[in-house]
C-alpha cells in the first residue's frame, strides 16, 4: 500500500498500471490528457510492461483498442467531451462484440460553445451504447472503480465494456491523498485476463458477424442479459474489495448518506455529491443518495431507498433538450410503479463547469419543498 498526494490524473495512471494492461491507445484531450502523459511515462521508463500507441484520433483509439481486445489482450483508454462524441461509432461497435474494455472519461462540456470544464454531456450522451457507466465522487473512488470495472468488465457472464467518469479538472486536475493497492493485492483480486473466445490463427473465429434480421434481436437480448448480470458483479465487486482494501462504496450500484428518516432525498452523481454531503451534513431531514453506477441502471435499489421519502430532487449536471433532465427521467421512471410515489423535481445544475456551493444546495432544498412536483429549474440562470 503506497499513501501519495498527487494530481487525480496521475493516480488514475498508476492504477491502471496495477491492472497489467497489455495494450493502452490514446489521443490527447483537455483535461484527459494528463492520464495519458503518465501512462506514457510509465511505459518509457520500464515501470508499466504495454505498448502505448499514439494515434491520429479518438475514433483511432477505440478501433485500435477493439482489435486488441479481440485478440485476447486487456486493454485502456481514456478520452473527453469531443473525443468521446467522436468515438460513437466505435463505442457500440466494442459492446456488440462484448470486448470488455476500460476506459476513463474525464467529463467535461460538449461544443458549442466551446468550454473545457466539467459536466456530464459527454457521457450522459453515450448512455444507449451498451457501456457499463460509473461515477467517482473522488480521485480514490476513481483509483478504486479502475481496479474493480476489469474484474467486473471482464466476468464470463457480462463482457461488456465500462466507463469510469469522473469530473475534469475538478477531480483529474486536483491533488488528494490516495491509497494506491499493493499490486500483489491487485494481482490478487483481479487475474490475468483469459477470454474464452480470442482471434487467433490456430482457432479461426470471427467477431462482429454479419446479422440478418432474423438474429439481430437475439444478439441485443444478450447483451442486455449481460448488462442484468452486471448488477450482480458489481455488488459482488465491491463487497470483495471491502474485504481484500478495506474501502466500500454503498452497496456499489447507489450510496445513501442521511437517508434515515429523511423526508427530502436528493439524487445526484459524481464529484458534487461531497458538496451535498457537506450540505445536508446539519440540515434536518435531508439525505442523498448517490448513484455510483449509472448503467447498469439501480432501480429496485431506487425504488427501496426512496419507498418512505416526501420530496426527490434530482440534480441534473447535463440536459436532454427538448425534454428534461436524462437522469430525471430515470428516477422518474424507477418510482412509476410504486403505490405511494413521492414528489419529484429537477434541478439542472452547473453545466460547463459553472460552480455549485455549499449555499446553493440549500437554496435547491428549500425551493425544492414549495414546488408541486415535475417541476424542471434550471438552476441559477443569468438574468
Amino acid at each position: 500500500m503506497k499513501y501519495v498526494v498527487q494530481e487525480g490524473s496521475h493516480s488514475i495512471a498508476e492504477a491502471v498500471a496495477l491492472c497489467r494492461p497489455d495494450v493502452i491507445a490514446a489521443f490527447p484531450i483537455t483535461p484527459q490528457t494528463h492520464i495519458v502523459e503518465r501512462l506514457a511515462e510509465l511505459v518509457a521508463n520500464g515501470t508499466l510492461d504495454a505498448e502505448f500507441v499514439n494515434v491520429e484520433s479518438e475514433h483511432s483509439a477505440l478501433s485500435l483498442i477493439a482489435g486488441a481486445e479481440a485478440c485476447g489482450m486487456r486493454t485502456y483508454t481514456a478520452t473527453s467531451s469531443q473525443g468521446l462524441a467522436l468515438m460513437h461509432e466505435v463505442l457500440h461497435a466494442v459492446s456488440g462484440m462484448r470486448l470488455p474494455v476500460v476506459m476513463t472519461v474525464a467529463n467535461r462540456a460538449l461544443s458549442a460553445p466551446l468550454n473545457i470544464w466539467n459536466d456530464h454531456s459527454d457521457s450522459m450522451s453515450q448512455r444507449d451504447t451498451s457501456w457499463m457507466q460509473f461515477y467517482a465522487e473522488s480521485v480514490q473512488e476513481a483509483v478504486d472503480l479502475t481496479i474493480q470495472a476489469y474484474r467486473i468488465a471482464e466476468s464470463s457472464d457480462v463482457m461488456l465494456p465500462a466507463m469510469i467518469c469522473m469530473d475534469g479538472y475538478v477531480l483529474t486536475h486536483t491533488y488528494e491523498p490516495v491509497i494506491l493497492p499493493d499490486r500483489a493485492l491487485v494481482d490478487e483480486f483481479l487475474p490475468p485476463y483469459e477470454p474464452e473466445y480470442r482471434l487467433d490463427p490456430e482457432n479461426p473465429m470471427t467477431f462482429g458477424v454479419y446479422a440478418l434480421p432474423s438474429d439481430y434481436m437475439e444478439f441485443k437480448w444478450e447483451q442486455q442479459k449481460a448488462m442484468e448480470n452486471a448488477k450482480r458483479r458489481i455488488i459482488r465487486a465491491n463487497r470483495e474489495y471491502r474485504k481484500m482494501f478495506g474501502r466500500t462504496y454503498g452497496n456499489g450500484l447507489i450510496e445513501t448518506y442521511n437517508m434515515d428518516g429523511a423526508e427530502v432525498a436528493l439524487i445526484a452523481m459524481g464529484s458534487i455529491c461531497g458538496t451535498i454531503k457537506e450540505a445536508i451534513e446539519h440540515m434536518n431531514g435531508v439525505g442523498l443518495v448517490r448513484l455510483r453506477t449509472y448503467r447498469p441502471f439501480p432501480f429496485d435499489e431506487l425504488r427501496n431507498t426512496l419507498k418512505d421519502v416526501e420530496t426527490v430532487v434530482v440534480i441534473d449536471r447535463a440536459f436532454s433538450y427538448g425534454f428534461e433532465g436524462p437522469l430525471f427521467s430515470e428516477v422518474k421512471a424507477a418510482l412509476y410503479t410504486m403505490d405511494s410515489r413521492p414528489k419529484v423535481c429537477n434541478f439542472v445544475v452547473g453545466l460547463g463547469g459553472r460552480d455549485t456551493r455549499i449555499a446553493d444546495v440549500e437554496e435547491i432544498v428549500e425551493k425544492a419543498k414549495k414546488l408541486e412536483g415535475g417541476e424542471v429549474v434550471w438552476f441559477k440562470l443569468r438574468a
